[in-house]
């Protein structure tokens, strides 16, 4: 669901940045609340496993089409929706910058579209709801479904209405809408499944931080994260740089309705204005455009995909555990 500028007005764009600079201000701000600083490298290692597992895209049986996690229910069930929030923005961020996936005016809107549902309405409202505020096995799988499911659909309502706001008129919307809620439908349930095996897996190994994070405590102060913290950052390894290799070349979700419904997404209007200068700035920002090196041999393909995979996971790893730093530091600034 990686908005490409071609889609967007400059108008709608930059509401949408804006919207989602404030959920991000206010997300850091809670943040520095929290005093337990175990979350810094917790939010470093997951954020560089969401970046590697959304490089996998898996198909959709029958449809010619292919989705990837959106992972942002993983995220607000381990971390809290304020940490995944930031997390889900410093991935979507680094893949637009560095691997042009997704445009940079539509940056805010693919936050928010994948970031501010998942965590804000489906995680409080359905996750939390359903299990009832305790990591009881038996109700993860279906709190996970649900929540996923739930997520994807406003998120995909989104994309539609930010195209009709910015005046798209040449894609009806009646058609738009349902080739994107079915399609992220199927999405959402493969995706649902991935959620519930993670957060059982950590559930697993470390039930006190689900229950702490459900539970809005602070983890008991014996507990340690180093186990957890290895397993994500060797699975974010592995799956980014070798895994990679076997994702799907079918046209993701987005960029199939949009074959559907208008043809070719590539549009003049991101060569003008606002988004043409956008568009040079990525252009000159993205080392591993597409995640392959520039102007590479087909030979030379799968080292392209899995440097991308390793650089964009520590790239990730490395930004958050600064952020982490950094709101660190205020608050005991504040606190002295």
């Amino acid at each position: 669901m990686h908005m490409s500028d071609a889609l967007l007005s400059p108008a709608v764009g930059a509401a949408f940045w804006t919207g989602t600079a404030v959920v991000i201000a206010y997300s850091s701000k809670k943040l520095k609340e929290n005093p337990d600083d175990r979350i810094i490298p917790l939010m470093g290692v997951l954020g560089a496993f969401i970046f590697a597992a959304q490089m996998i895209n898996f198909t959709i049986p029958g449809t010619g089409s292919s989705g990837h996690i959106g992972g942002g229910m993983i995220l607000a069930v381990i971390l809290g929706p304020y940490a995944a929030f930031v997390v889900l923005a410093s991935v979507l961020t680094v893949q637009a910058l560095f691997f042009a996936d997704g445009g940079i005016l539509a940056l805010g809107s693919n936050i928010w579209n994948l970031g501010v549902y998942p965590c804000f309405v489906a995680y409080p409202l359905i996750y939390k709801t359903l299990t009832k505020g305790n990591s009881v096995s038996g109700r993860i799988a279906p709190a996970s479904i649900l929540s996923v499911v739930a997520g994807l659909q406003l998120g995909a309502f989104s994309v539609v209405l930010q195209t009709v706001l910015s005046g798209r008129s040449e894609m009806p919307f009646d058609t738009f809408l349902f080739l994107m809620l079915a399609i992220h439908l199927a999405i959402g349930l493969i995706e649902g499944f991935v959620t519930a095996g993670v957060v059982n897996f950590v559930r697993h190994m470390r039930p006190e931080i689900l229950n702490g994070v459900s539970r809005s405590e602070t983890l008991p102060g014996r507990i340690s994260f180093k186990k957890i913290v290895l397993s994500f950052m060797l699975a974010a390894l592995v799956i980014g740089g070798a895994l990679s290799w076997y994702a799907s070349s079918h046209p993701d979700g987005l960029e199939w309705a949009l074959e559907r419904v208008q043809g070719d997404q590539d549009s003049q209007d991101e060569q003008k204005g606002i988004a043409g200068m956008l568009k040079n700035l990525q252009d000159r920002t993205a080392f591993l455009p597409d995640y392959a090196f520039r102007e590479t041999a087909a030979a030379a393909e799968k080292a392209g995909t899995s440097a991308s995979g390793i650089i964009g996971a520590v790239l990730v790893l490395v930004i958050l555990v600064v952020f982490g730093i950094i709101v660190k530091t205020i608050r005991n600034r504040k606190a002295g």
